[in-house]
């Protein structure tokens, strides 16, 4: 089984950094080669990490509201840097003020994230979905 490698991070200039280490263990204990770039990510780290580790996925975290600010058009640096297709995810407290989250999830999938978890989100929900989205078990 080929082991699938994930780059993960809070964007932008959040600093919420013990939901990444949550994340970190979680993914690591699945089995999942973790590349962790911590905390004020910036999307050009994200996607020149994801170059260097020939990763199979991103994952996004941010808690403080301005998710989806930080992260739009971050398909697009991907699709740029030649990481087409590379699998997106994102999770936390993505947007300002209190909307749906199916409202929020919309928002996300048109800007080319594949899967998008709300605050709290049990860890393990993630990892069920990363072993679907790649077929592993």
């Amino acid at each position: 089984m080929k082991q699938i490698t994930l780059v993960m991070g809070v964007i932008g200039a959040d600093v919420h950094a013990v939901g990444n280490k949550i994340l970190n263990f979680v993914f690591t204990d699945a089995g999942f080669k973790v590349v962790n770039l911590g905390v004020m990510v910036t999307q050009k780290e994200f996607v020149e990490a994801a170059i260097e580790s020939a990763a199979d996925a991103i994952i996004v975290s941010s808690l403080y509201g301005q998710g989806e600010i930080d992260c739009k058009g971050l398909r697009d640096k991907c699709d740029e840097a030649g990481l087409k297709g590379i699998k997106l995810y994102a999770g936390g407290n993505l947007v300002i003020g209190k909307v749906d989250f199916e409202e929020v999830e919309e928002r996300y999938k048109k800007m080319g994230f594949d899967r998008v978890y709300p605050p709290g989100s049990d860890p393990q929900i993630s990892v069920v979905h990363l072993k679907e989205d790649f077929g592993v078990e």
